[in-house]
């Protein structure tokens, strides 16, 4: 890649991202159809989206970015829905994608190798199967849903991209001839991708163990690049699994260094970092993608891809809906109204596009194979992508009026405020300064602190919808509060390891309970409170002396 066309690039996703934020769509969307036009006015060779730059260059940076950010303990609390659609759920998706493709390329007419093998079609569906991290994280980051909501839908495309490589990887073993038992691809899936936990484990752990030692921005900043690069290539090179090997170790340096290691200032040093990094791998990929689909020929076999697109979708919805119900009865059950966003937010993106130009020259229906995968990839992030904050919104998972964000923004304002005229009156006390210099700022901040209470009753609110927004974030805020206190307990050696893991516990089910069903949980204690009170009323009637009770006996 000459620099010109990469200052090409550049200044074409910085257009793109102002006319993104202009018309309100999602900036991945924003950049292929930038790409797309860009590549059929043909004003300069672009470079190729090809296997080395996405698995050495892309992922893992983005993967670990979106990896250490990701709370641990957050993780292991959804551990069960996490795993559901990641694992089995993924191998679910590529048998039935292929059953549904085979079924429905049978009503598609003549079209030249619509009718593939079983094998070859396990291998379509194994490329196809794992929502690609890169659109998915990059679209949920700007819907600004739930919590918990955005955590299953990351750290689920995390994960599933790993597991849909290594199924790929066995399945276009046995198509093309490889003969292998079901007990040995079990067995190789699992080494694989335990040998990538392992890696990525170890070396995320070295990392945060020398960040934990320096107190340098640009040494952390460095030794975040050889965790999450050098995870990659360590597990590649060892046979195992790099998606996986990165993910672990972003989850290990972010919650042992990252968290616990660096000073604030260095930390925003590394986020900022990182930020940045993932604005510029997106920006490239994504106009990539773009640069890659040749509308002519996904042209020429529109029915069939229609057919694929319809094929993922239903198996995507059989896996979403039924790990859901599986896990209904217990605590990490899932919303139903969730199940639509989860199952509308499986985006395919580059990782299918490299997974199907990896394939060997000679392999059998590889050309149709190419213009399926792509039209499917750009089906996904056109529909889905384009419809998905119209959606959520409809579904009330987000505010269609944004007023929670005006809201926030407001009670921010008056903290800061308010904590401007504390630390105003310290400096007053503790330092010699001009009366009349404290007193001129001091009027100006109070003239903000009460213009800031004063807004907040003045927004154009549904009381109960205040009433029940208020009372998830207030419990929210609370129940953080009291794991930071059992964590600072359990580390000051005040409490026994058995006791901290059964009241985490109990903390983590209740986190539950509230970021799945806010509304339940607040009328199940309202009416708890009802019942106390009403027994309460029945024990003071019975004591009093109308009831016949003599006080003087008791």
């Amino acid at each position: 890649m000459n620099p010109e066309t990469l200052l090409i690039l550049f200044v074409c996703a910085s257009l793109l991202a102002v006319i993104a934020n202009r018309v309100r769509i999602p900036y991945v969307v924003a950049l292929v159809l930038g790409g797309l036009l860009l590549g059929s006015l043909k004003l300069f060779q672009a470079p190729v989206l090809s296997q080395d730059l996405l698995f050495n260059v892309v992922l893992p940076g983005l993967i670990f970015e979106s990896a250490y950010h990701l709370p641990a303990s957050a993780l292991w609390r959804d551990r069960l829905a996490i795993f559901g659609l990641a694992v089995p759920g993924v191998l679910l998706s590529i048998v039935l994608t292929a059953a549904v493709f085979v079924w429905s390329s049978h009503f598609l007419g003549d079209l030249e190798g619509v009718v593939m093998p079983f094998g070859i079609a396990l291998v379509f569906g194994a490329m196809v199967a794992a929502t690609d991290p890169i659109s998915v994280v990059a679209i949920f980051r700007q819907l600004q849903a739930p919590a918990r909501l955005t955590l299953l839908v990351e750290s689920e495309s995390l994960l599933n991209d790993g597991t849909a490589i290594v199924f790929f990887t066995l399945f276009l073993g046995i198509a093309m001839g490889s003969s292998a038992h079901w007990t040995s691809l079990a067995t190789s899936f699992l080494e694989i991708v335990g040998g990538g936990i392992l890696v990525g484990g170890f070396i995320g752990w070295l990392a945060a163990e020398w960040i934990k030692r320096v107190d340098d921005a640009m040494v952390e900043i460095t030794l975040t690049i050889l965790a999450a690069y050098g995870s990659f290539l360590a597990a590649d090179q060892l046979g195992y699994s790099g998606v996986i090997s990165t993910v672990a170790a972003g989850l290990v340096c972010g919650a042992t260094g990252i968290r616990q290691g660096m000073a604030p200032s260095v930390s925003l040093a590394v986020n900022t970092f990182w930020e940045y990094l993932g604005f510029v791998l997106n920006s490239l990929v994504f106009l990539l993608v773009g640069f890659t689909i040749h509308l002519p020929e996904l042209f020429r076999v529109w029915p069939l891809i229609l057919a694929a697109y319809v094929a993922i979708t239903l198996a995507r919805a059989s896996v979403v809906y039924g790990v859901g119900a599986l896990l209904s009865k217990t605590r990490s059950h899932i919303p139903w109204i969730w199940h639509f966003i989860l199952l509308w937010g499986g985006v395919r993106g580059a990782l299918s596009m490299v997974l199907v130009l990896s394939l060997p020259p000679h392999f059998p229906y590889r050309e149709i194979l190419v213009n399926l995968v792509f039209g499917v990839v750009l089906l996904t992030i056109l529909i889905q992508g384009l419809t998905m904050t119209p959606i959520a919104k409809s579904l009330g998972i987000i505010d269609p009026n944004d007023r929670w964000s005006v809201l926030e923004a407001r009670r921010m304002r008056l903290r800061l405020a308010q904590g401007t005229l504390d630390d105003l009156e310290r400096l007053r006390r503790e330092e010699f300064y001009s009366e009349e210099a404290v007193e001129l700022i001091r009027k100006h901040f109070v003239a903000i602190q009460e213009s800031s209470r004063a807004s907040l009753g003045n927004l154009d609110f549904d009381p109960a919808k205040r009433l029940q927004g208020d009372f998830t974030r207030l419990y929210q805020r609370l129940l953080a509060r009291q794991k930071k206190r059992l964590l600072d307990a359990q580390q000051a050696g005040l409490i026994s390891q058995r006791t901290f893991d059964e009241l985490r516990a109990d903390l983590d089910a209740e986190t539950l309970d509230l970021e799945s069903q806010p509304r339940a949980l607040r009328e199940r204690w309202l009416e708890e409170l009802r019942t106390e009170e009403s027994e309460a009323g029945a024990a003071a009637a019975a004591r009093s002396p109308e009831s016949g009770t003599d006080p003087s006996a008791e």
